[in-house]
C-alpha cells in the first residue's frame, strides 16, 4: 500500500483550461494512458453538466480497471444521480461533491449561513453515501476559511459517511506555511479525523501549487490532486509529475511512497499535451524539452564525468530512452508495431495499425529521420480518429501566393452527404485564403478565435502541428492537424475542428433517467 494516493483531475479540472476541447475518443486514450501511468483515483468529468460528458465519464468508468474513477457532484440530488448513472458500472466507483465554505463564498456566491451550508453539506454526503462506497467531500476555497469553522463542518460530513475530506486552496492564494499549518490544525482538532483521508488540491495562481502541495504531505495529507503538465483553470493546477517526482528524488527526507509509474511520465504528458492543444513549456520541470539540456561548459562536463553531479533526474526515470528504436523507410510493419507498443500504443486496433504504417511509410519518403515524435503524432491521430462518420474530406488544395500578388486557395473537399465540391478565395495571407475558402465550402458557419503553429521535432523537416479554436454553429471547439506542410497542417487542424463538432452532435445519445 502506498503512503499516499494519487487523484488525477486532468480530465475534469485540467479540461477546463481555456481553449481545451477534448472529445470523448480523446478523453478515452488520456484516461487509459493514466490508468497505465498509476493513478489511484481518476476524475473523468463533470457528469451533470452535459450529455457529452456524462457518457464520456460513462464510457471511462467501464473502460478503467485499475484506477478508481471519479465524477464531480455539486451538493444536489440531482448530480449525485447523475454521477451514480455514470460510474455504477467502474470497477470502484466513488463520487467527490463540494460545498463552498469561506465567508466571501458563502455570502456572495452561496447566500448561505455556515449553519445552512453544514446542513447542506450533511444531507448531500448522507445521500451520495446510500449508493457509493468512497465520498469525497471538498470544502471549496478552504484556504480562505475559518479554520473551527471547518472543523464543525468536517466532523459533520464525516460522521454522515465521508471517506475523504478535501481542503483545496481554490484561487492559489495560500502559502506553504499557511496550508500545511490547516491541515494540522485539522488533524489535530477533528475528533474523527481519522476515519477519512486527507486531500490537497492547490492551484498554481502564485506559483505555489507543488510547494503547496508538499507542504500538505508534510502535515498529514494522505491525497494530493493535480493534473499532467499542471494544465487547469487560470494557472492550472499542481503538476502531478513533479509532486511524485520530488517524492521520488527525495524520498530520503519525505519518506512517502506513491503508485505513479514514472517511467511513463514522459509518455503520458506527451498525450495530453498533444491532444489539449497545450504545449509543454521547454523549461517545464521534469517534462520540457531542456529538462535534460546542459548548456554551459562546465555543467556539460560535469554531466559527461559524472552525470550526478548536474543531474538529479535521470532520463531513464521519466520514460525517455535514448537508445530507442530508430525506424526509416527500410522497416517493415513488424518493427513499426513494435514501435507502437514502446510508445504505449498497446492495443490498436489491426485497421488502425495499418493506416498508421501506410503514413509513416509516406512520411519516409519525405523526411530524412523519422523521429518518436513523429511516429507518436502519427499514432495519436489513428487511435483518436473519429472513425467512418459523415465528415468533411480534403482531397487536394492549392495556394497561389507571392509578395506581389493577392494570395489566393483552391480547394476540393468531399462534404459529409458524399458530394465532391470545389471553390477558390482570396485572402490578405496564405491561411487566412485557404481559410476563407474551405469557410465558403462547409455549411456551418465558422468564427476562427486562436491559430497556434509549432514544429514537432527539430529540423527545417519537422512536421508541422496546427492548432485552431473556433466556434461552429455558435459552440466552441478546437482542432488540430499535422503536415510536413504548414497549410496543409493548417487545412487539416480547421476541417478537424468542423469534423469534431459534427461526431459529438453525432455519438451522443439521449442522457439515461
Amino acid at each position: 500500500m502506498a503512503d499516499i494516493n494519487v487523484f488525477d483531475t486532468t480530465l475534469r479540472d485540467g479540461e477546463q483550461s481555456p481553449g481545451v476541447n477534448l472529445n470523448r475518443l480523446e478523453k478515452l486514450e488520456i484516461a487509459k494512458q493514466l490508468d497505465r501511468f498509476g493513478v489511484d483515483i481518476m476524475e473523468a468529468g463533470f457528469p451533470v453538466s452535459s450529455t457529452e460528458d456524462f457518457e464520456s465519464v460513462k464510457e471511462i468508468a467501464q473502460t478503467v480497471k485499475n484506477a478508481s474513477v471519479t465524477g464531480l457532484a455539486r451538493c444536489h440530488k440531482k448530480d449525485i444521480d447523475a454521477c451514480w448513472n455514470a460510474l455504477q458500472y467502474a470497477a470502484e466507483p466513488r463520487i467527490h461533491v463540494f460545498l463552498a465554505t469561506s465567508p466571501i463564498h458563502m455570502k456572495h456566491k452561496l447566500m448561505k449561513t455556515e449553519e445552512e451550508v453544514i446542513s447542506q453539506a450533511v444531507e448531500a454526503v448522507t445521500y451520495a453515501k446510500e449508493r457509493f462506497t468512497h465520498v469525497q467531500w471538498s470544502a471549496e476555497d478552504a484556504s480562505r476559511s475559518d479554520l473551527d469553522f471547518l472543523v464543525r463542518i468536517i466532523e459533520k460530513v464525516i460522521d454522515a459517511g465521508a471517506t475523504v475530506i478535501n481542503l483545496p486552496d481554490t484561487v492559489g492564494y495560500t502559502t506553504p506555511a499557511e496550508y500545511g499549518a490547516m491541515f494540522r490544525y485539522i488533524r489535530e482538532n477533528v475528533p474523527n479525523v481519522q476515519k477519512a483521508d486527507l486531500s490537497a488540491h492547490c492551484h498554481d495562481d502564485m506559483g505555489m501549487a507543488v510547494s503547496n502541495t508538499i507542504a500538505a504531505i508534510e502535515n498529514g495529507a494522505t491525497q494530493v490532486e493535480g493534473t499532467i503538465n499542471g494544465i487547469g483553470e487560470r494557472a492550472g493546477n499542481a503538476a502531478i509529475e513533479e509532486v511524485a517526482i520530488a517524492l521520488e528524488i527525495r524520498k530520503d527526507f519525505y519518506k512517502k511512497s506513491i503508485n505513479i509509474n514514472l517511467k511513463e511520465t514522459k509518455r503520458t504528458s506527451d498525450l495530453v499535451s498533444r491532444l489539449t492543444g497545450m504545449a509543454v513549456p521547454g523549461n517545464k520541470a521534469v517534462v520540457g524539452r531542456n529538462a535534460f539540456a546542459h548548456e554551459s561548459g562546465i555543467h556539460q562536463d560535469g554531466v559527461l564525468k559524472e552525470a550526478s553531479t548536474y543531474e538529479i533526474i535521470t532520463p531513464s526515470m521519466v520514460g525517455i530512452d535514448s537508445n530507442s528504436l530508430v525506424l526509416g523507410k527500410h522497416s517493415g510493419r513488424h518493427a513499426f508495431a513494435g514501435k507502437a507498443e514502446e510508445l504505449g500504443f498497446l492495443n490498436l486496433p489491426e485497421e488502425k495499425l495499418k493506416d498508421a504504417f501506410m503514413t509513416f511509410k509516406d512520411l519516409t519518403g519525405k523526411k530524412k529521420e523519422v523521429t518518436d515524435e513523429d511516429i507518436f503524432a502519427i499514432l495519436t491521430d489513428k487511435q483518436t480518429e473519429m472513425g467512418h462518420m459523415p465528415q468533411y474530406k480534403m482531397h487536394a488544395f492549392q495556394v497561389h501566393y507571392g509578395n506581389m500578388s493577392r494570395p489566393t486557395a483552391t480547394v476540393m473537399l468531399t462534404r459529409p452527404d458524399g458530394e465532391d465540391t470545389e471553390k477558390a478565395h482570396t485572402g490578405e495571407g496564405s491561411v487566412e485564403a485557404l481559410y476563407n475558402t474551405i469557410d465558403e465550402l462547409v455549411d456551418e458557419a465558422i468564427h476562427l478565435e486562436d491559430y497556434q503553429l509549432s514544429s514537432i521535432g527539430r529540423g527545417r523537416d519537422a512536421l508541422a502541428e496546427v492548432h485552431v479554436q473556433m466556434t461552429v454553429n455558435g459552440e466552441k471547439t478546437s482542432g488540430r492537424g499535422s503536415a510536413q506542410d504548414v497549410l496543409e497542417a493548417s487545412a487539416n487542424a480547421f476541417l478537424n475542428a468542423v469534423n469534431r463538432t459534427l461526431y459529438k452532435h453525432e455519438r451522443v445519445p439521449v442522457k439515461e433517467a
